[in-house]
């Protein structure tokens, strides 16, 4: 039995008393997930306080239940509101919401959209299993065209959402991707985006073998797994191939990276040039940013 000196250092970034084991299917890509995420957060020596974790409704929506950090368990799709809100309030905090295909891009798309316009400082997970796996497996804006789901027994018929691309529409500058296969990657790819100080979506591609796999000849989490394995090329590979080769291939790395103010930053330099110097001007106003941010949120 290991003692508590044995156990790996994302342990401390559990919640403690948290029942476990977790809610999760045995072999759920969702365990990946939160462990790229609790070694990125690890690897960049963050605190428990300077993080707040944010989700919606799912599966991937729960992990904020287990990792022992700020957290808000939001509505159906309206986790990106929320982080907003902390954003602003908080602006020094590391903001990270944890959502899925269908939290993100049905119910909340338009909040996808417009928190991408807006160049909000928020990290987003995106886990990716092409279904509601928490509902039932019905098919998702992003289920590949022709397959099974329990709302399409015979097929999908919708063509699906390229999230990166639709975020890259949007005006998101910070776009990667991996999958649940390439767990050092991911946890890189996440790193990066909690660093990044603009809008960072890192789009991950999962399973869920219950539901979607199961109705699709792939029943068993190894299945899915090398499925992922045999069908993403990285993206430092796929600029030296055609359209024909890189095919349905799912391509990982970062996708976009470009120099742009947040809206916080942005916010701050709107204040300290337009707003400071008028309420400078009276006697009952003359405050800093910092008690200006307070009184306005």
């Amino acid at each position: 039995m290991p003692g508590l000196n044995d156990l790996p250092p994302t342990y401390q970034y559990l919640r403690p008393g948290k029942k476990l084991s977790h809610v999760w299917c045995s072999g759920c890509g969702n365990g990946v997930v939160l462990n790229s995420l609790l070694r990125a957060i690890h690897k960049l020596g963050l605190s428990k306080d300077e993080v707040c974790l944010i989700s919606g409704i799912g599966c991937s929506s729960r992990m904020p239940v287990y990792a022992d950090f700020c957290s808000i368990h939001t509505a159906h799709g309206r986790a990106l509101t929320f982080a907003t809100g902390v954003k602003l309030a908080k602006p020094d905090m590391k903001v990270i919401v944890i959502t899925g295909d269908g939290d993100a891009t049905a119910i909340g798309g338009n909040h996808f959209i417009h928190t991408a316009r807006r160049n909000i400082d928020i990290t987003v997970i995106l886990v990716d299993n092409y279904n509601y796996g928490m509902t039932g497996g019905q098919y998702s804006p992003t289920t590949p065209v022709g397959k099974r789901a329990t709302t399409a027994p015979y097929g999908n018929l919708e063509k699906p959402f390229d999230i990166c691309e639709l975020a890259r529409g949007a005006g998101a500058p910070f776009i990667a991707r991996s999958t649940v296969y390439k767990a050092v990657e991911l946890t890189n790819l996440i790193a990066k985006g909690i660093e990044k100080e603009a809008f960072a979506l890192v789009d991950v591609i999962s399973f869920c073998h219950t539901i979607h796999g199961r109705l699709n000849k792939m029943p068993r989490a190894d299945d899915m797994m090398k499925w992922l394995k045999d069908n993403a090329v990285s993206a430092k590979a796929a600029a030296k191939m055609t359209p024909e080769q890189i095919g349905d291939k799912i391509t990982t790395g970062v996708l976009l990276d470009l120099d742009e103010k947040s809206y916080s930053a942005k916010y701050r330099e709107f204040w300290n040039e337009k707003i400071r110097p008028k309420l400078d001007d009276t006697t009952s106003f003359n405050i800093t940013w910092e008690q200006g941010r307070e009184f306005l949120c």
